[in-house]
């Protein structure tokens, strides 16, 4: 399933250096505003010990990782969402995503310019906000006049309850608020929101770009990102660019893991972002094991067993029947499915199942 994160921020925050070091598709990265004009799409490995240890007890013949897509859009600037600095082109490249990954500018470099002068990672995310939002209430406003006449005069329920949700959203994106932050409890109510694909809805995730000296516990400029989100259900990850560039430049895992204890991390940032990522597109993970491969897939969160069946082929989901699964841990434990087996450690589940983060599946159909 090709779910995608878009990386966004204003021009020369360290976008496509991050892209770069998740990637081995080359952006174009300069000290200027707009040199990546067209979004580049990376397709990348979701980091997976699970997966390595299911690999060591079956010796298969090959080993396939789940991924995720990753698209370096061009900077932002102010006037985007009313068409300065080829805005119209960029917020049409983040509608099409899935979730956003927001880089802040959390570092101090005079060889390094900024858009507007001065460092302040709250003012950049502010300014993207704001374009943001006012791109939605374009899209709430277009809406709201078709159905406003319908829902006052007729007896349309769905143009009544359509009117009700464009109208919270207006009222929120009035108070510079992310459409996010409104939260509808009826299912009618969510399929309309869901539709309206607001750039505001989306899942986001703050990147805060700092120095090699704050990689581990941050700085001020962190902290004040921290302060100005704590409201917005985000998430927040501290991440060096620059130390990222330099452990992809490794050759071996090796070396990276001897680069990242002499600097004090245990693990780079880049696979704590792609992880990250991966659960902020709602995605988890099940495993089919066997000889000829080991192979990770994404399923999202709440999928039932015929759903998952699918992703492998759809003939899985139209002839279903049933699904034998082993937990994780009981395969690890145990050693293999033969030892599952025998340990009474297999369960046969049904079409209602809702498969769990680490399941490993065989599927059984018929068509």
């Amino acid at each position: 399933m090709a779910l995608q994160c878009g990386i966004v921020g204003l021009p020369n925050v360290g976008k496509s250096t991050l892209f770069n070091c998740l990637s081995n598709a080359k952006a174009q990265s300069a000290n200027f505003p707009f040199c990546t004009i067209e979004p580049n799409v990376g397709v990348i490995t979701v980091p997976d010990e699970r997966l390595n240890k299911l690999a060591e007890l079956v010796h298969p013949q090959r080993i396939v990782p789940t991924t995720v897509e990753i698209v370096d859009i061009a900077g932002l600037v102010k006037g985007a969402s009313q068409g300065e600095g080829l805005g119209n082109k960029f917020l049409a490249n983040i509608r099409e995503t899935d979730a956003i990954l927001h880089v802040l500018r959390c570092f101090d470099d005079d060889n390094v310019t900024h858009v507007d002068g001065s460092i302040d990672p709250v003012r950049d995310k502010e300014i993207i906000d704001y374009e943001l939002q006012l791109k939605d209430l374009e899209t709430i406003d277009g809406r709201l006049g078709r159905v406003q006449k319908q829902a006052q005069t007729g007896g349309d329920k769905t143009a009544k309850l359509s009117y009700e949700v464009l109208s919270r959203y207006k009222e929120a994106l009035e108070q510079g608020k992310a459409a996010r932050t409104v939260i509808f409890e009826g299912k009618d109510e969510q399929k309309i929101a869901h539709d309206l694909f607001l750039l505001t809805n989306k899942p986001v995730m703050y990147v805060c770009n700092v120095d090699e000296g704050s990689a581990m516990k941050g700085n001020a400029y962190v902290e004040r990102v921290r302060e100005a989100v704590k409201g917005e259900n985000a998430e927040i990850l501290v991440v060096a660019a620059k130390i990222e560039s330099e452990i992809a430049e490794f050759e071996t895992y090796e070396e990276r893991q001897m680069f990242l204890n002499e600097i004090g991390l245990q693990e780079s940032g880049v696979s704590r972002l792609i992880r990250t990522a991966y659960s902020l597109l709602n995605l988890e993970t099940y495993f089919t094991v066997g000889e000829p491969e080991v192979r990770a897939w994404t399923y999202l969160k709440g999928s039932k067993a015929p759903q998952c069946a699918g992703i492998i082929h759809s003939d899985f989901e139209k002839g279903f029947i049933r699904a034998e699964v082993i937990k994780y841990d009981d395969f690890v434990a145990l050693g293999s499915e033969a030892a599952c087996r025998e340990a009474g450690k297999i369960n046969v589940e049904g079409k209602d199942y809702i498969v769990h983060d680490g399941d490993i599946m065989h599927f059984r159909f018929n068509v």
